[in-house]
Parts: structure tokens; C-alpha cells; sequence
């Protein structure tokens, strides 16, 4: 099976993995949407699958949950998180893909980047479409929205996904790699 073959039929399963996922955590009322169910299979689809696969999963999968599911509610917070996963899979994706050794510490540093910047994508076009739609975005809807709610999705994502990347380099399916230099040639 060619590279192209195999990363589209990877980006599928992560596309039914993240259709699912949300109704697994939803059975857990109290904390069930802060586990931000969704963001796994975009983070793992950019890390192995590469930025471009990542971001167009990214930005599909909260539009067409809506569309099949009637969640997450399209206007504003599906278009929101439509932009934010895509900032997720295409910036972890591209730094874990470009960086000189893949290896936990690149994990985690791709990672945290791509957190960052989906809250900040995030946060830019919640404040557009709420402007739009004659409604404040404040600093404490962002502050709440970005951080204080998703506390427990994030620490979730820093546990799990390094784990899962570990055990797929174990078993060969998934390698860490170091990238040869012209000098070390």
C-alpha cells in the first residue's frame, strides 16, 4: 500500500474514531464535553499522518458531526472548533513532521504549539462570528472557553496521546525517527 493510500485510510478511521469518541465521554455528565473527545483523533491523525491530513480532518469533523449528529451546535461553536482542530492536526502535524528527531520531547513540543495556536484560532473566530451576530465576546468567555473549561481535555490529550505514540513505536507501526544530516551521511 503506497504513503498516500495508507495516511487517507488512516485520516478515515480517525474521522469515524472522532464521530464516536464524543458519545464514549458524554456518558460522563459532569465532565464528559471538557474531555474535548474530538481533538484526540486530529492530533493523531497531524502526528502520523502528516499537517495536511490532520488539518482537513480537523476542520470536517465538527461540520460533519453536526451534520450527521446535531452536535456540536454549527453556529458558532462548530465553526469555531472547525477552525481550532484544523489549527490542531495542520501545527502539530507540520512541527512534529519538520522537526529533526520525532521523539517524545518533539511530541510535546508540537503539542503545547498547536494548543496554543487553536485557542488563539479559537478565540479569533468565535470573537468574529459572535461580532456578526451582535453578541460580545469577552475576555473572560475566552479565558473560560480556552482554558478553564478544556482544563481536563488538555491533560487528558498530554497523558494520552504520548502514550498512544510510545506504543505505536514499540509495536513498529508508528516509528520515532531521528533525521540523518548531510555531515552524518
Amino acid at each position: 500500500m503506497n504513503r498516500n493510500s495508507k495516511d487517507l485510510t488512516l485520516t478515515a478511521m480517525f474521522l469515524a474514531l472522532g464521530l464516536v469518541l464524543p458519545f464514549l465521554t458524554g456518558q460522563i455528565p459532569q465532565i464528559g464535553n471538557m474531555l474535548l473527545p474530538m481533538h484526540i483523533p486530529v492530533f493523531l491523525c497531524g502526528l502520523i499522518c502528516g499537517w495536511r491530513y490532520g488539518a482537513i480532518l480537523g476542520f470536517i469533523l465538527p461540520i460533519l458531526r453536526n451534520a450527521v449528529f446535531g452536535m456540536p451546535v454549527l453556529f458558532p461553536t462548530g465553526i469555531a472548533m472547525a477552525f481550532e482542530l484544523m489549527t490542531y492536526g495542520l501545527v502539530a502535524g507540520f512541527l512534529y513532521g519538520t522537526s529533526r528527531w520525532q521523539c517524545v520531547i518533539a511530541l510535546y513540543r508540537s503539542m503545547i504549539a498547536a494548543m496554543l495556536a487553536g485557542r488563539i484560532v479559537w478565540g479569533f473566530v468565535q470573537m468574529i462570528l459572535l461580532g456578526i451576530s451582535g453578541q460580545g465576546f469577552t475576555w473572560q468567555m475566552f479565558m473560560a472557553g480556552a482554558l478553564l473549561n478544556a482544563i481536563p481535555g488538555i491533560i487528558l490529550q498530554l497523558i494520552f496521546i504520548p502514550a498512544i505514540m510510545i506504543a505505536l513505536n514499540r509495536t513498529g507501526l508508528v516509528r520515532f525517527r531521528k533525521r540523518q544530516t548531510s555531515a552524518g551521511l
